[in-house]
């Protein structure tokens, strides 16, 4: 059988992307990464690293090389320095997403794995047409999706999120109980379709201290919360909570489950990264396609210098791999 082919998005050309790219030359996957980014970027930086790494145009009818690294060339819109930020490139780093997205609708990607991008230099810019929320949003925009749910997985967990990047005094008004419906309905979804459980066991965090402790901390869990809870169990879902995110995290309480869904960023996050941090991976649940990422950003300070780590890469296009090769991309 062919191996599948995955997509990997260089992201902002200033950060480590196509310093931790570089290392997939080197990487035993079980797929074929085809690195989309500027091929005279990534030669500029194995130069700067002093890394030997074979790169080739990628053509789909020439099979794989053992230590060579495919490339889609895709050319930066101006010169790039490690580390300095310039606004021109942010139409550069749109068009490796618009490209991937394209590959998977045709059938050349079986899946696309995303290094960091810089959120702040795209809306600097004005590009994208608006505001630029993220890898998250613009697929899901760019796929026609109505909702998509973020979740890392890493250090032997899975955390979803209701809510993602939104200001903390934005977060109790967001979450609605029609949002939290369709939100773990996606989760149990892909669980079951990308994930291949077939019996997903879910765990939702509460979004008040001590789960609200019966109305005196806060009314969401009452009003909100175990409601949607409650429906989501009559429709033969198996998600308990809600359970006080200061507790919910202990090893008694996560062996039986398959995902965690938080309610906001910061409050799931910080303890899957504690357990992962560098070997976690972004995983994009509601898109008619695999999406994997990185679980950190373009650390601008890192690039060029050697230091980067690229085991979160390889752990994301690992996972892209296995999803896509398992033939579990969802109905």
């Amino acid at each position: 059988m062919p191996l599948p082919v995955i997509a990997v998005t260089g992201g902002e050309p200033a950060g480590i992307g196509a310093d931790i790219c570089l290392d997939l030359a080197a990487a035993k996957l079980p797929c074929r990464p085809v690195v989309l980014a500027d091929i005279g970027l990534l030669r500029q930086r194995a130069a700067q690293l002093g890394k030997t790494v074979a790169l080739r145009d990628f053509s789909p009818n020439l099979p794989p090389q053992p230590g060579t690294l495919d490339v889609w060339h895709i050319p930066l819109a101006a010169p790039c320095e490690a580390g300095r930020l310039n606004a021109a490139n942010s139409s550069y780093v749109l068009q490796l997403l618009d490209t991937a997205c394209q590959g998977i609708q045709n059938g050349t990607f079986a899946a696309m794995t995303t290094a960091p991008l810089h959120k702040g230099i795209i809306n600097d810019a004005g590009a994208g047409g608006g505001f630029f929320s993220g890898h998250t949003e613009y697929l899901a925009e760019k796929s026609g999706t109505p909702r998509v749910v973020m979740m890392l997985a890493g250090g032997g967990l899975r955390v979803a999120l209701a809510t993602t990047h939104l200001p903390l005094k934005d977060v109790a008004a967001a979450i609605t109980r029609e949002s939290l419906l369709e939100t773990a309905r996606i989760l149990h979804r892909d669980l079951r379709h990308k994930f291949g459980l077939a019996h997903p066991r879910i765990l939702v965090a509460g979004l008040n201290p001590h789960a609200g402790e019966g109305g005196h901390l806060g009314h969401e869990e009452n009003d909100v919360i175990i409601p949607a809870l409650e429906e989501m169990r009559a429709a033969g879902l198996d998600i308990r909570g809600p359970y006080p995110a200061d507790t919910l995290f202990q090893p008694f309480m996560l062996k039986d489950a398959d995902a965690v869904l938080a309610m906001y960023h910061d409050q799931g996050l910080p303890v899957l990264k504690y357990a992962s941090f560098g070997q976690g991976v972004n995983i994009t649940l509601g898109l008619p396609f695999i999406r994997t990422s990185v679980d950190h950003g373009t650390a601008l300070d890192l690039a060029g210098t050697g230091r980067a780590d690229s085991g979160s890469l390889m752990a994301a296009v690992r996972t892209a791999c296995e999803m896509a090769a398992a033939g579990l991309a969802g109905d």
